[in-house]
């Protein structure tokens, strides 16, 4: 396979493709980015710079910084070398050549690439601001810098609010290296590839999420730091609704949006204490679905409670109801040292069928500080007060719930902060993205075929059929061409004098 044809297959795993067809104007225009590479080997050691006219940019379009702080935005320069490493991640970043997109967000405003020991050494171990929203990093740091390097990354999140995203490594092993392995920024695994894999050796859940990516984190990376520029430019032109940017634009916000639309493959897995699959984080990266539930917009709570610290908290009193089933909130949450907190959300679900759930809740480690404040996210039904399903990592700062069948019925979302004398502070700040979404396969002949439809929105599904459902059923995926039109996904399948049984599969 071609590398063009690669990366066309893998912008329509990821949502990019569909998007483009939606709104061609979602390129992440007006964002400036940074790239921060390594360099290639001992030999050149100045061999980190993008090479413009193999991306489809002009030189002026990056600023260069190398391991002397030196600039220059001319292309070849004195500063460095060409690197086919950060070239190739650049194509799946913001990559273009001419009509054919090569990568996800190819409307950047600028990008400030950067040799890495000096990206780290003079801005964030000093904590000194930069000017993009969105850095991509590719690198690794030895683990047993794990603490040091965590820590000045996080240190950095809280007080500028850029988001980084970072390669989980390719060692095929239980072996993040820093900084994938920072609280505050994404670490990104690889589908097909050998992609490190969690925990952390601290027992966080990393990595965060996965993209496909040529074999290799390089270039799984770039593909969630594109969607992630699309989903800021999104925010900030407010497509959540009016005034919404200032939050929406938030790194935990982003974060939330992200591993919320991210597509489980078949074998995910997650549980109570651990919010993400182990080789997958959240999934893989699906940036319509991340910009579909943006676009649901900022969902104020519904309730507020409070009860004894540790003491059981079903759902409150409240009959007021979510007015949207997918949509995000960027709030605050406080205790006492003697009580929790309870945030409610309450969903009513009047579907026939049974629905898919996700929630995601995000929140920083603060800045200077070793341990995070203890966040819980749970689903409880009301109509009898039994707990659904629960997220209670002690550990993460992510949480994270998934239920492929939800049956009809009314729901509280609780985000819940433990209250302790051993908190890191009173209040926290938090970001929560959810979706619930029944996607129905409907049937009609035409012409004499069969015209089978279903919405685009989420996407991930494709049409499986079987000749007959005594087990086990052998279902194949239909070849059928998909055709989009009016928000719906139509494909036409002729009739035959055999049975035919159709569904929708996802991933």
């Amino acid at each position: 396979m071609s590398t063009l044809t690669a990366r066309a297959t893998n912008l329509d795993t990821i949502g990019v493709t569909l998007l483009q067809q939606v709104d061609p104007t979602l390129n992440g225009s007006g964002v400036r980015v940074a790239q921060a590479e390594g360099t290639e080997s001992d030999l050149d050691r100045n061999a980190f710079e993008v090479i413009p006219s193999q991306v489809g940019q002009s030189a002026s379009f990056f600023t260069y910084i190398n391991s002397s702080n030196a600039t220059s935005s001319a292309y070849p320069n004195t500063l460095g070398l060409g690197s086919s490493h950060a070239t190739s991640v650049a194509g799946n970043f913001y990559g273009r050549n001419g009509p054919v997109y090569l990568g996800v967000a190819t409307n950047v405003s600028h990008v400030d690439n950067y040799e890495a020991g000096n990206f780290f050494n003079n801005r964030i171990d000093p904590n000194t601001a930069i000017s993009a929203a969105i850095v991509n990093q590719s690198f690794l740091f030895d683990a047993v810098y794990q603490a040091q390097v965590d820590t000045n990354y996080d240190n950095y999140v809280a007080s500028h609010k850029t988001l980084f995203v970072n390669g989980a490594g390719n060692s095929g092993s239980i072996s993040t290296n820093p900084p994938a392995t920072s609280y505050n920024c994404i670490a990104v695994g690889v589908t097909d590839g050998n992609s490190s894999y969690g925990p952390t050796a601290d027992g966080r859940s990393k990595p965060d999420i996965t993209s496909p990516g040529s074999g290799a984190t390089s270039f799984s990376t770039p593909y969630v730091s594109g969607a992630a520029a699309v989903l800021v430019q999104a925010a900030a032109r407010n497509d959540a609704g009016s005034g919404t940017s200032s939050t929406a634009t938030n790194p935990i916000t982003i974060k939330a949006l992200l591993l919320n639309g991210a597509i489980k493959p078949a074998d995910w897995t997650n549980g109570p204490v651990t919010p993400l699959d182990a080789r997958y984080g959240a999934g893989i990266v699906n940036v319509f679905n991340s910009w579909k539930q943006l676009k649901g917009g900022l969902h104020t709570s519904n309730e507020t409670t409070t009860v004894t610290s540790g003491n059981a908290h079903p759902p409150g009193a409240s009959v007021s109801n979510q007015p949207s089933l997918l949509g995000w909130n960027h709030g605050a949450i406080s205790t006492t040292t003697s009580q929790d907190k309870i945030i409610h959300y309450y969903f009513n679900l009047t579907n026939s069928n049974p629905c898919t759930f996700t929630a995601t809740l995000v929140w920083n480690r603060q800045n200077n500080q070793s341990a995070i404040n203890n966040l819980d996210l749970f689903l409880y039904n009301t109509g009898n007060n039994n707990l659904v399903l629960s997220s209670t990592s002690a550990v993460d700062n992510v949480e994270h719930l998934f239920l492929p069948q939800l049956a009809p019925g009314r729901y509280d979302l609780q985000v819940l902060k433990r209250g302790s004398a051993t908190q890191v502070s009173t209040s926290e700040t938090y970001a929560l993205a959810f979706e619930m979404f029944c996607v129905k396969l409907n049937l009609a002949v035409t012409n004499g075929n069969l015209a089978l439809a279903w919405t685009n929105s989420p996407t991930g599904f494709r049409l499986v059929s079987a000749a007959s459902l005594n087990p086990p059923a052998l279902w194949t995926t239909v070849g059928n061409a998909v055709v989009m039109t009016n928000g719906l996904n139509l494909v036409s399948v002729p009739i035959t004098t055999t049975n035919q049984f159709f569904r929708l599969q996802r991933p």
